[in-house]
Formats: structure tokens, sequence, C-alpha cells
């Protein structure tokens, strides 16, 4: 089994790049916009919104859920979604707070 490299950088560094990768793709980009604009928990809608099919869907869905970006709550037979307001208000916070993005240049 490889050996992760994880352990030699800091807690904030690591959650950053783990919440990064989660939304590193223009389809969760586009989700997540997508959540904050309806403000509210939604099932199908996702699908009519985007130009993918409902499978790549639920995979960029399931990569922000399991990241812990998004909650989804199963209503029936189906998964309703929305934003996960203290996650996303801590990935606020770790990129204000990060030396990394307070750059200022030339």
């Amino acid at each position: 089994m490889g050996v992760t490299k994880t352990d030699l950088f800091t807690e904030n560094q690591n959650e950053i790049a783990t919440l990064a990768k989660a939304i590193a793709h223009p389809a969760r980009v586009a989700i997540i916009e997508y959540l904050l604009k309806v403000n509210a928990c939604i099932c199908n809608d996702i699908v009519n919104e985007l130009p993918l099919a409902q499978p790549t869907i639920s995979q960029h869905l399931k990569e922000l859920k399991n990241a812990g970006i998004i909650k989804g709550n199963i209503e029936g037979n189906a998964i309703c979604y929305c934003i996960d307001e203290k996650t996303f208000s801590k990935i606020q916070s770790l990129f204000e707070t990060s030396p990394m993005l307070n750059i200022s240049c030339c």
C-alpha cells in the first residue's frame, strides 16, 4: 500500500486541499452555484439545469457530498440535495485565512 505524505502538512493545508479538490471541476462549481441560487433542497432539478447526463451529475454530487460540501436527504425514492452551510462557511473561512490566497502581487 502506498505511503501518503499528507501527515507532513498542517491540518489546515490538508483541509484546503481536500475541499479544493472537491470543487475543482466546473460541473461541481455549477452545482454549488445552483444550490446557492435556489437556497433550498432540491431533487431532480439539477439534471434539468446542467447539460450533463444524470449519471454524470450523480457522480459529481457524490464527490461534493463525500467532501461534506452538500447534504443529501432521502425523500421518498429520491435524494434531495442542499448546501451544508457549516462546511460552506468553513470553506469561506479557510480560503480567507490561507496565507496562500492573501498574496498581493506586483
